[in-house]
């Protein structure tokens, strides 16, 4: 309250400015540029390209709240979690051992927490402006989806070691797609298609609803594909995403038709369950990389994570209260004094263990309460409500936000920034029920 009051004097004093600014008065439509060009940028530029265009969508948001009239700040219960998380965040830093490394870690948390500060900004008072955002991230998928399409077609060679072949037949061996994503990586991409799978099928689902069956069926065209080159990724932890998915889907899709159409909605589902289990068993690569899921330490890319888990508990157990610092440069360099094995680790290899390690027992607990409450908040409208477009733009980001966290549980790829900003606007369009 007495931070509006604060903001409504300085909007007072530059009223004036405002009314004769085409800058200002136009800001909102700089807003929305500035986020869909994270997003296109997402797909072929660096890290810092990217974070430089979000930190512009951060100045301009930050620009218009001190200036636009009528311009509020709402915050909600989940949005204390998430302030508590990051004051905790701060004081980690402010203890860790590595205070450089950790300072540059620290600034990439600000920069995704300050994009998403602003993206639920603009959209608390742009709703209409979510299926385009859904449709900027959805053509980005689409495009990384065409482009690993053709690296399988041209049997692409591996960057670096991504596959256990020693126990595989030549036929067994999967051609790994990774995209245009940097760094090429197909991880990197799967947890990518994780991310913004959802938005294609529920713009396909929005535009059914709406009657627009062209464009509906043409947007299921594209995410079909895309699950498609998903599976061609070869990235195990996506199809846990991929499957979180697919469960959402229906989950959210009985509310509509369980009561009506119960028996055409079970054979849907069946029938999708035997198509995808028969292609599964029928392709031997595809069957091998599954499998491989379940092989536990006999599958060298298991044996190196649970090395990781292994390690990665020890470095909590020592730095348990306030974590060893944000940022996975200062991870390594920890990591190197607890590791089981001579391999280097990115990170903990669980976005949970290494929240818990980075930044200690309460930064953990108040980014499971930051979850939780934004999950138990959108369920509920998603229950309750009867505008069934909104309905499904909120279900869609919901689903998202469950795929990447579940492909988060297994995998490194949550921090990097083409996942973060997808992830943190999806949770923006949470924040507007």
């Amino acid at each position: 309250m007495m931070f509006n009051n604060i903001l409504g004097f300085v909007r007072e004093k530059s009223q004036f400015l405002y009314e004769n600014s085409l800058f200002l008065q136009n800001i909102d439509k700089l807003i929305f540029a500035s986020i869909i060009a994270v997003f296109l940028a997402s797909t072929v530029m660096s890290s810092d390209v990217i974070g430089f265009l979000a930190l512009v969508t951060v100045f301009l948001t930050f620009v218009k709240i001190l200036t636009k009239p009528d311009e509020k700040f709402e915050c909600k219960t989940f949005e204390l979690w998430l302030l508590a998380y990051f004051m905790i965040v701060i004081i980690s830093l402010a203890g860790s051992t590595l205070f450089y490394l950790s300072l540059k870690g620290f600034f990439k948390t600000f920069t995704y927490l300050a994009f998403y500060l602003s993206v639920a900004q603009y959209l608390r008072k742009n709703k209409d402006k979510i299926p385009y955002i859904l449709g900027a991230i959805g053509l980005c998928v689409s495009f990384e989806a065409v482009v690993g399409l053709l690296q399988n077609f041209a049997k692409v060679d591996e960057i670096s070691t991504w596959q256990d072949v020693s126990n595989l037949n030549p036929e067994q061996v999967m051609t790994r797609v990774y995209g245009t994503l940097k760094p090429l990586n197909p991880n990197l991409l799967g947890g990518y298609f994780v991310a913004g799978i959802p938005a294609l099928y529920g713009l396909s689902a929005y535009f059914y609803v709406d009657k627009r069956y062209k464009v509906a069926f043409g947007i299921l065209g594209l995410a079909l594909l895309s699950t498609l080159t998903l599976f061609l990724t070869g990235c195990r932890g996506s199809y846990m995403g991929m499957l979180i998915i697919a469960i959402g889907i229906f989950a959210v899709s009985a509310k509509f038709l369980w009561k009506n159409y119960k028996h055409i909605y079970l054979s849907v589902v069946g029938g999708v369950t035997a198509f995808v289990t028969t292609v599964i068993l029928m392709t031997a690569s595809l069957r091998a990389r599954v499998l491989s899921i379940f092989a536990m330490r006999q599958d060298s890319s298991n044996s190196f994570r649970f090395n990781v888990y292994h390690s990665s508990l020890d470095m909590f157990r020592d730095n348990w209260l306030l974590g060893i610092g944000v940022g996975n440069q200062n991870f390594r360099e920890i990591y190197g004094l607890y590791m089981k094995t001579g391999f280097d680790a990115l990170s903990a290899y669980n976005i949970f263990l290494e929240i818990a390690v980075e930044s200690g027992i309460f930064a953990l607990v108040a980014f499971l309460g930051f979850l939780v409450s934004l999950i138990k908040n959108s369920v509920k409208f998603i229950l309750k409500s009867q505008d069934l477009k909104y309905v499904i733009l909120v279900s869609t980001a919901l689903i998202s936000v469950f795929g990447v966290c579940v492909h988060g549980m297994v995998d490194t790829v949550f921090f990097r920034p083409q996942i973060q900003f997808v992830f943190w606007t999806m949770v923006a369009i949470l924040g507007t029920v």
